[in-house]
């Protein structure tokens, strides 16, 4: 029997991490990754541009809770790669991508061969959390050792190894290393003083972020045990859905950073704190946080804000401990009611145009339920990041938040239905933002995957005309014309439904997609862009 080379080798050491999909493009620089796949048991998903594998693998990690892991070719199919990683970084998400680059003894030379850029390696670690080169045979169990110590501990991000051509080719002649893995311990001196701050408090808010996604259980005993508002990021929504202690809101709202402000005692678990999420209208400061607890499983995020107590860890394994150590009496007080008061306020605030865009979403979770929902940058989207009650933990994102990268939706989907293939997805994008992936469909058509591709359709960049004519510049650039998406569907192999902006007419639809066992398209059509003014 043949030695391995380091491309096969590579791929094996995924398949014992239990990698089970992969999301690439063939290219001539990584035949020798492919080598290994076929053989491999590992599923191997083809989008149409290598931004879209990174977006996919993104939403497979968001669903899964597992790396997501993308091939790319060397140059042009790194640099497509990295705004997926930009993203992934901005909302810790755990992103492998594996590259390659030319030989060795190219490197740095300028020798104009195909692909070639100055430093790959060094472009790449502009974003990516680490990234390493596998130089030789016996640097690949290293190598791929230290990139899932960086995956699965502290806080999750891209991850980057490239393997040059000609040690891809290279016999494997290096002997496995055991896997080591490091847990963030919390300390019990600081539980037991988060505990006894919080027990004396009178008015306790937790502000739950994307960390305490995996939670929910511990999150809802804490927070009735506290009598506490909960208040959720983007990433944290569809946590305690129509629970009266829940308040689906952005903390961007006045009522939210009030009832924020209010609390004697702050716990805030899971969330950097970041302005996209807690100053969206750019006011240059964020709601006062009395009696700040932080719980958090990077260091450096715990750094970047004065608490009272932090504490390095993972919030389903830390919230749980920290229940068990409050008094067993649960507090009786006005949470319920300081939930529902700032619920209201918030909804007030988002104003009647975006109230009726809610009005959509709560319909599209009713007629399709426990669904995960992803989108991108849209009017849908940036009114559920204002105010929307998700019936599913971790089942609404999109990347409207942090690096806000456009062209995520199709892609992430796709990704999210390969993670949980028995769970509905909806996909809900602007006719703008869906020119950026609008092809990646076709991936799902090969997958035959259940997704249904909203498309809202107000024929232009919505949201950025309304920004410009609010600060008193003339509209221009917004208006580009959208495809013909019936026409689109059909080239596609797929369903098209078409409706009005309006609930009961977009649940229907939503019904009847729901009937077709495989990717679907639904057009809204909603109000259009102002003609241009000169």
């Amino acid at each position: 029997m043949s030695a391995l080379t380091v491309g096969e080798a590579l791929v094996a050491e995924l398949r014992r991490r239990e990698v089970a999909c992969v999301f690439g493009i063939p290219g001539v620089h990584t035949i020798e990754l492919y080598r290994g796949l076929a053989a491999s048991g590992i599923r191997h998903v083809t989008p149409r541009h290598e931004q879209g594998a990174g977006f996919m693998a993104d939403g497979y990690a968001r669903v899964s809770g597992k790396p997501g892991v993308a091939f790319v070719i060397t140059g042009p199919g790194l640099t497509n790669t990295l705004t997926p990683m930009a993203q992934a970084r901005s909302d810790s998400v755990p992103l492998l991508v594996v590259s390659g680059v030319n030989p060795t003894a190219s490197l740095g030379k300028g020798m104009g061969h195909l692909h070639e850029l100055p430093d790959q390696l060094k472009l790449a670690k502009t974003v990516a959390l680490l990234s390493e080169q596998v130089s030789d045979a016996d640097q690949l169990d290293p190598v791929v050792d230290r990139a899932f110590q960086r995956l699965t501990t502290e806080r999750p991000g891209p991850v980057h190894i490239e393997v040059p051509l000609d040690v891809a080719a290279h016999p494997y002649v290096a002997a496995p290393i055991a896997l080591s893995h490091t847990e963030c311990q919390a300390g019990t001196d600081l539980i037991s003083d988060a505990a006894s701050r919080l027990a004396e408090a009178g008015r306790v808010v937790i502000v739950a972020g994307g960390g305490a996604k995996r939670a929910e259980g511990a999150l809802q005993a804490l927070a009735e045990a506290l009598d506490a508002p909960v208040v959720q990021t983007v990433n944290a929504r569809g946590l305690m859905h129509d629970h009266p202690l829940t308040v689906p809101a952005s903390p961007s709202l006045p009522a939210v950073r009030n009832l924020i402000e209010d609390a004697d005692c702050v716990l805030a678990l899971g969330t950097e704190l970041g302005p996209t999420d807690f100053d969206m209208y750019a006011t240059g400061q964020m709601a006062e946080m009395h009696g700040l607890i932080r719980v958090d499983r990077c260091r450096d995020q715990l750094a970047r804000h004065t608490a009272k107590v932090a504490i390095h860890g993972d919030v389903e394994l830390v919230v749980p401990v920290l229940a068990a150590s409050l008094p067993k009496t649960a507090k009786k007080g006005e949470g319920e009611m300081r939930a529902k008061l700032a619920r209201t306020a918030a909804l007030d605030e988002i104003g009647p145009d975006y109230r009726e865009i809610v009005d959509i979403l709560n319909a599209i979770r009713d007629a399709v339920p426990n669904a995960l929902v992803i989108g991108d940058s849209t009017q849908p989207i940036y009114a559920g990041n204002l105010y929307y009650d998700h019936d599913r933990a971790g089942g609404w994102f999109n990347a409207a938040t942090g690096y806000g990268a456009l062209g995520y939706g199709i892609p992430a989907a796709v990704g999210a239905a390969i993670a949980a293939p028995s769970t509905p997805v909806v996909c809900i994008v602007g006719d703008g933002g869906a020119q950026f992936s609008l092809p990646e469909i076709m991936a799902a058509v090969d997958e035959n995957l259940p997704v249904i591709f909203v498309i809202w359709n107000n024929s232009g960049y919505g949201e950025i005309a309304t920004s410009m004519t609010d600060v008193g510049v003339t509209v221009i650039g917004c208006n580009p014309t959208p495809p013909d998406f019936a026409a689109t569907a059909k080239s596609f192999g797929i369903p098209y439904f078409e409706a009005r902006a309006e609930p009961q007419v977009v649940a229907r639809k939503l019904r009847d997609a729901v009937a077709v066992k495989g990717p679907s398209m639904i057009e809204i059509t909603a109000a259009k862009l102002a003609p241009t003014k000169d």
